[in-house]
């Protein structure tokens, strides 16, 4: 069994149910979960650490999630997911976060290939009017 199979079944902060992994990364895994309270699926990432990570960058590591956090809830775009909530378990953040059911680009050009050039297009234009919304967004330093 592994970790995340362990990790599986647990409730955050008495309200969010861990279902399922949906993805791994560098610095964490993003779980499939329920909100108990309100009765939806949602997807909450979880703060991982590598092996020998000492408190300094540990705590690097918390900030970065947490400035990462403030950043995408003040993002206000439909094609933008929307931070619910963070949540303090085990001494580090949890961001739960709009669950989009939907196929990653990759999974998407390993299955149908390459883009055409129009979709490839709008995709772009899309990341754009995101990115410019998450700039305008950005509070003056």
């Amino acid at each position: 069994m592994t970790a995340n199979q362990d990790t599986s079944g647990r409730l955050l902060a008495s309200r969010y149910r861990l279902v399922s992994v949906l993805g791994q990364g560098g610095m964490g895994t993003v779980w499939r979960a329920v909100d108990e309270v309100l009765g939806r699926a949602v997807a909450v990432k979880e703060l991982r650490f590598a092996a020998g990570v000492d408190e300094d960058e540990r705590r690097r590591l918390i900030a970065r999630t947490l400035t990462e956090a403030k950043a995408i809830a003040r993002v206000r775009h439909t094609s933008a997911i929307t931070v619910y909530d963070v949540v303090e378990e085990d001494d580090r953040p949890w961001i739960v976060m709009e669950l989009v059911e939907s196929r990653s680009l990759s999974e998407v050009i390993s299955t149908e290939g390459v883009l055409p050039p129009l979709r490839a297009a709008e995709i772009g234009l899309e990341l754009l009017s995101v990115l410019g919304q998450a700039h305008r967004s950005d509070p003056a330093p």
